[in-house]
């Protein structure tokens, strides 16, 4: 094993990483911490630790220097028997020298197929000087578990479908500043294709017949194999129909008692705290995404309707039907996952007049922000609510600003609560939001 070892070592060295395109999130490794990589299933976690590698390369790090192994290498199976200890084993016969001496750079791709993964990472990050990063399907290294198993031993940093601006560079589409006509066309046309094709790299290039197939393939993936098989569910179809009634109704209110008295008309005898863990599954395998009502009560707040949200807004449209989904729904869901991104702090906010806004976004700093997601303001009667929505409450949260964003519109409208800012979904995209 130890030459098989060697030999897989090496041959990373020389090989040339697949880089793809540049993603736009910026880790920060820190001292005797892992770097772990998490996110929905195809968002390009492996790619991503290849762009790593190749920064390194290109600040001068020797090739030498860097240890990487895919576990989802068939020749790497048997290593389950003899213990991942042989591979820092491997390492240091290659290069003897380094053992306490030069800085190592560690990249483990799928490590979580390997038991006892975690004990073999604390050991690298105590005894060897060396910085480790890590990717892990959602299978086997959940959000929720990474601070149980590694207990404070790593910093996860999350990685997402493409974002819009990632997707203008994959297909070599300037978006800085400032902006010509052509720039700004360019742009405008490159998101109505975003707003078909959605996030994963796979569906760019490819029919929509196929694009629709490959979302499919993720979807199932997601509910089999991180969900089913690994929490070994008696009743697998009470999960599939879940899944399926939450994404079709994207975007939209739910509760607990609906959902399983939905269940129950299905045939399937599942109770409300069945329920409940299924949906927080979904959420920590970046599938689906819960956003609670804004309350300072946070028992009020959970006793609310929550909303729901889909990892990708081109996958709502493959694996529905469509007949529940309207652009509007899939509009605020693509608002949702850009401004997720961001902030983990995204409520739905009622005035005390039961007037809905979108989303109220709390910043590290306890700034808040009023969202609001509307195809359209021609209508007066949309406009009006919408403005009405806002501007009450502006007033109740002591708040000077809005934004309300649209498929095309832009304006700025000055209230007596302050300035409401109307702007396209593609140039809010674009913008760098506030931490």
């Amino acid at each position: 094993m130890i030459q098989l070892l060697k030999e897989i070592i090496l041959d990373a060295q020389e090989y040339l990483l697949f880089t793809g395109v540049t993603r736009h999130l910026e880790v920060f490794p820190v001292s005797r911490k892992a770097t772990i990589v998490i996110g929905v299933r195809r968002c390009g976690k492996s790619t991503y630790l290849n762009q790593i590698v190749n920064h390194l390369r290109s600040q001068g790090v020797k090739q030498e220097n860097i240890l990487y192994l895919n576990f989802f290498d068939d020749r790497l199976s048997n290593l389950k028997n003899d213990g991942l200890g042989k591979v820092l084993e491997a390492y240091f016969l290659l290069y003897p020298e380094k053992k306490n001496g030069e800085r190592i750079y560690c990249f483990f791709d799928e490590i979580q197929v390997i038991p006892g993964w975690e004990a073999f990472i604390d050991r690298t990050l105590r005894t060897e000087n060396c910085e480790v990063y890590i990717t892990g399907s959602s299978a086997n290294m959940l959000a929720s578990e990474i601070a149980t198993q590694m207990r404070g031993r790593a910093l996860s940093w999350e990685l997402f479908p493409f974002s819009f601006r990632e997707f203008l560079d994959y297909h070599n589409i300037k978006s800085g500043s400032p902006l010509n006509t052509q720039a700004r066309l360019s742009i405008q046309k490159a998101f109505d294709f975003y707003l078909e094709k959605g996030g994963f790299p796979e569906g760019f290039n490819v029919e929509k017949f196929l694009r629709v197939k490959i979302h499919q393939e993720y979807f199932n993936s997601i509910l089999f194999r991180d969900l089913i098989e690994r929490h070994d569910i008696s009743h697998p179809r009470a999960i599939v129909d879940l899944a399926q009634r939450l994404i079709e109704n994207t975007a939209s209110l739910y509760t607990l008692n609906s959902l399983t008295n939905y269940l129950k008309s299905l045939g399937h005898k599942v109770p409300k705290s069945s329920v409940s863990e299924y949906i927080s599954w979904f959420e920590d395998a970046y599938f689906l995404f819960t956003v609670r009502i804004f309350d300072a009560s946070l028992s009020k707040s959970n006793a609310n309707p929550k909303k729901i949200y889909c990892i990708d807004h081109a996958m709502v449209k493959s694996v529905t039907s469509g007949i529940l989904i309207n652009s509007g729904h899939l509009l605020e869901n693509l608002v949702f996952v850009a401004l997720r991104r961001f902030y983990y702090n995204i409520y739905y906010y009622k005035t005390r007049g039961n007037l809905e806004i979108d989303f109220l976004v709390q910043t590290q700093r306890r700034k808040k922000m009023l969202f609001q997601v509307s195809e359209s303001l021609v209508n007066p009667a949309t406009r009006h609510r919408e403005l009405q929505s806002l501007q009450i409450a502006m007033s109740e949260l002591g708040l000077t600003s809005a934004t309300i964003i649209t498929l095309y519109e832009q304006e700025q409208i000055k209230t007596e609560q302050g300035m409401v800012e109307i702007i396209p979904v593609w140039k809010f995209l674009l913008e760098e939001l506030e931490g």
